[in-house]
């Protein structure tokens, strides 16, 4: 990993990204909560772009994978801004596609928000906005408040699964989900109907509450909250291509 370049935030943290250009819209992806860009819908979604000769940036958040900054002391709000500081000085204002996966398809959705004529399309893997506010027990909530975190097994690798109360305040401050959501770019979902994290009905709420009238969510059946398996990763690439064709 020492060979990664790296653009630094204003407050010093150095963020670790892959940039490729080529023809645009560049297509921008982001992890899922403890994920990195060296998953593999990002590295498949980047071998594609490479073969078509299209602009692609992936790049870890603050915290994550070799960015510098400690995990626990994020927020949604700084990798928001993360999100913000790779399409200002990475893409330097060009036209993007975002692909968010689980928590990304939240950053996906603030990001839009926040820069509108930049952020031309949006595709959502298991897209997970608010869940803060619906990811959680009574319970789990209360000891993240009081006693500043929660730490759960993962069931996606040996490390555990841990939740601050910085992290969780920033989510529920940043909600989307209360409201229509004014964003006009074309969007597509995609969904796991065996999602064990991100209940699938959830993708049926958020295209509701989105102003945009392109909006299409495809559901599969058997898929899972990850969404990674060849056939799963062939219908992500697939719904990248169709997207920037239309733009």
């Amino acid at each position: 990993m020492s060979d990664l370049p790296f653009v630094e935030a204003a407050d010093g943290c150095r963020l670790a990204y892959r940039y490729r250009p080529g023809r645009g819209p560049a297509i921008l992806f982001l992890p899922g909560y403890m994920s990195d860009m060296e998953g593999g819908k990002a590295t498949a979604l980047d071998a594609w772009a490479a073969s078509e000769g299209r602009a692609m940036l992936r790049f870890d958040y603050r915290g994550c994978g070799a960015s510098t900054g400690e995990f626990e002391a994020q927020s949604l709000a700084n990798w928001r801004d993360d999100v913000l500081l790779m399409l200002d000085e990475m893409l330097d204002g060009e036209p993007a596609v975002l692909v968010g996966s689980s928590m990304g398809g939240w950053l996906m959705l603030l990001a839009a928000l926040a820069r509108p004529e930049q952020v031309k399309g949006l595709v959502g893997i298991a897209a997970a906005p608010d869940f803060t506010s619906w990811g959680f027990t009574p319970e789990q909530k209360m000891t993240i408040l009081q006693e500043g975190r929660l730490e759960e097994p993962s069931p996606y690798g040996d490390a555990p699964y841990v939740t601050t109360r910085t992290f969780w305040e920033s989510g529920e401050a940043l909600r989307v989900l209360f409201g229509e959501i004014g964003i006009d770019c074309p969007v597509r979902l995609l969904h796991g109907q065996k999602d064990e994290d991100v209940p699938w009905t959830w993708a049926l709420d958020l295209m509701g509450k989105l102003c945009s009238a392109d909006v299409q969510a495809t559901f599969v059946k058997d898929g899972d909250h990850r969404l990674s398996r060849d056939g799963d990763i062939a219908l992500l690439i697939a719904t990248v291509k169709g997207l920037l064709e239309v733009l």
